[in-house]
């Protein structure tokens, strides 16, 4: 029987002609760098860029693969081909998904759908992993000790101080 491959995935990206997607990635039993191309079928401008993504991802062929590339980043590939195969530029593309990608403070969460609502949470979840320092970063610090001056004057918030106020 064949050993377990693993793949590092290191970079994803989209090609337009043909529509394909992109995988360089590393073997790490012989230690090269190569390049998957993952043709796109039966995409179009009207199609779910969630639903392609995911699909991509569970794909028993390209599985191995894209087991370190998120869905999220896989829709965004997506979101550019769709864009581009309704005729917008790759800025104008990236710009809407910029949008998309941004989460508004503003924004009621409870008034949106659960699909939409999921889409925010994946957001906020890649942000989280983004920004999250991992033991091996170079600049993760496992146990850090911060003093807090002891003689300056604690302020106190209005809303820590009992009472039986009717809010």
């Amino acid at each position: 029987p064949r050993a377990v491959m693993t793949y590092i995935a290191k970079k994803c990206g989209i090609c337009f002609q043909p529509p394909s997607i992109v995988l360089i990635y590393k073997d790490d039993s012989e230690d090269k760098t190569r390049q998957r191309i993952m043709p796109v079928r039966n995409f179009s401008r009207f199609s779910d860029c969630s639903l392609a993504a995911e699909q991509l991802k569970n794909n028993p062929r390209h599985k191995a693969y894209l087991e370190g590339v998120s869905l999220h980043q896989l829709q965004k590939l997506y979101s550019l081909l769709k864009g581009h195969l309704g005729g917008e530029s790759l800025a104008e593309s990236l710009e809407k998904f910029q949008q998309e990608e941004t989460i508004d403070p503003e924004e009621d969460m409870n008034k949106l759908d659960d699909k939409e609502l999921a889409k925010r949470k994946s957001i906020m979840d890649e942000l989280f992993e983004k920004n999250r320092k991992k033991k091996d970063d170079p600049d993760f610090i496992y146990d850090i000790e911060v003093e807090f001056p002891k003689d300056e004057q604690l302020e106190s918030c209005d809303w820590d101080v009992e009472s039986d106020e009717e809010i």
